[in-house]
This record gives structure tokens, C-alpha cells and sequence, in this order.
């Protein structure tokens, strides 16, 4: 590793320990909850008395984040695969977000509320191969968008990472109709080294949304991208030239 290397990774090194020890003395479970805090100092998502829906939320961080946001009056829904210490003033549940059971829990915790912000941070487990690791990664947020907006409020706002890579602008395109603002942003609490981004959507607009779900126009958009979707013209027929001579009968 050369001089030049060497300096960055010292850099990186130090900034993560800053967000760390910034975490632990500010009373926060994990770095990534001053991810959610310069989210909200730019784009303020989220209100007193907000209902939010938290998904990824392990190990409790951007939920710490969101009841401090939204106040008593507020309401915030976690889920995660991986069990959740509890957080004062928020209900975290413990699930697969695309699990028809897990989702029919979140819809009893609101009992019919709608929500005014959904965040989610949400990443699938890691195999170490990046294109397989993206695919299902892009897959799984378009899966959490076509579960959760339909609880969205219009008007309301939805925060998500993305994994840079192939596949993020058709997400993007699939996502836009939905929203009247949509745009990309890397808070500073991330890693410089990461490829994530946080995609920022302001303004549902409920009755402008497609037919089709986001992932069926993702997934289509994808397929056309790396060549899935092209059809080749069929071949034209070719007359044969030679024939086959019949042996006379005697």
C-alpha cells in the first residue's frame, strides 16, 4: 500500500472512530444514526407527531432518531430480521419486511394510521460477490417501496440506501412517478469508501402512481438494460437447393 493509500485509510479510519465515539457519547447505538440526523438537518422528513415506519432498523439507531423526532405525540414502527433492544417510545418488531406475516404485524401496530415518513436502511445479508449482493439489494427496496407506500400519506416523504451499481437509475425511474421530488444524497456520517447513497423522496402524490409496482417496471427496465428484453428478428426462411430424387419402380 502506497504513501498516498496508506494516508487515506488513516483518514477514513479516523472518521469512522469520530462518528463512533460521537455516537456512544450522544447516547446512540450506532454510527448510523448521524446518517439520519444530517438527512433530516437537510430535508426535514420528519415533524412532531409524525407516524414513522423504521425498516432495517437494527440495532436501534435511526429509531433513537425518529422518537426523538416525531415527540410524544408521534408514532415509530421498527422492523428488522435480527431481534432489536428496545427503544423508549418506538415498537420494534422482529421480521421479514417481504413476509406477508411480518407485514400484516406492521398493519396491526398502526391500526389503520397512515404514515407520514417511512425510513429505511435496510440492507440484505452480504455473500462477499458485489453484482449478486447489488441485484438483491436494489430488488429488496423495490419490494419495501411496494409494501409501504400504499400506507404513505400524500404529501409524505420515504429515505432509502441504495447500493451504487447497475440497476440504480431504472430504480430511480420506477420511483419518480410516485413522488414530485426524488433525488440522490450522501450524508457525511457515511464511509468515503462505501458506495452507498441515501435516494430522498419528498411529496407522495398516491394518484399519479402506475398500475404496474415498482419492482415489475424495475425488474423490467433491468432486463432491458443488459439485453434480457431484446427479441431477435426470426431468421428468413431458407429454400433449400438441392432435391431428392425418387428411385422410378420397376
Amino acid at each position: 500500500m502506497g504513501g498516498g493509500a496508506l494516508a487515506d485509510h488513516w483518514i477514513e479510519n479516523h472518521k469512522r472512530d469520530s462518528w463512533r465515539k460521537q455516537a456512544k457519547a450522544s447516547g446512540y447505538r450506532a454510527r448510523s444514526a448521524f446518517k439520519l440526523k444530517q438527512i433530516q438537518e437537510r430535508f426535514g422528513l420528519i415533524r412532531i407527531g409524525d407516524t414513522v415506519l423504521d425498516v432495517g432498523c437494527h440495532p436501534g439507531g435511526w429509531a433513537q432518531v425518529a422518537v426523538e423526532l416525531v415527540g410524544p405525540e408521534g408514532h415509530v414502527v421498527g422492523v428488522d430480521l435480527e431481534p432489536c433492544q428496545e427503544v423508549e417510545g418506538a415498537v420494534l418488531l422482529t421480521g421479514d419486511i417481504t413476509d406477508p406475516l411480518t407485514q400484516q404485524r406492521v398493519l396491526d401496530e398502526l391500526n389503520g394510521e397512515k404514515l407520514n415518513v417511512i425510513v429505511s436502511d435496510i440492507s440484505p445479508d452480504i455473500t462477499g460477490k458485489w453484482d449478486m449482493d447489488q441485484s438483491v439489494a436494489m430488488t429488496l427496496v423495490a419490494d419495501v417501496f411496494d409494501f409501504s407506500l400504499p400506507l404513505l400519506k400524500k404529501g409524505g416523504a420515504f429515505t432509502t440506501k441504495l447500493f451504487q451499481g447497475i440497476g440504480v437509475q431504472e430504480l430511480i425511474d420506477a420511483v419518480k412517478p410516485h413522488f414530485s421530488s426524488v433525488r440522490r444524497y450522501s450524508p457525511d456520517a457515511s464511509r468515503n469508501s462505501s458506495s452507498e447513497v441515501y435516494l430522498i423522496c419528498r411529496n407522495h402524490m398516491p394518484w399519479n402512481s402506475p398500475k404496474e409496482s415498482i419492482r415489475e417496471r424495475y425488474e423490467a427496465a433491468v432486463d432491458v438494460l443488459v439485453g434480457g428484453g431484446e427479441i431477435e428478428d426470426a431468421p428468413e426462411p431458407v429454400t433449400p437447393t438441392f432435391k431428392v430424387r425418387r428411385r422410378k419402380s420397376e
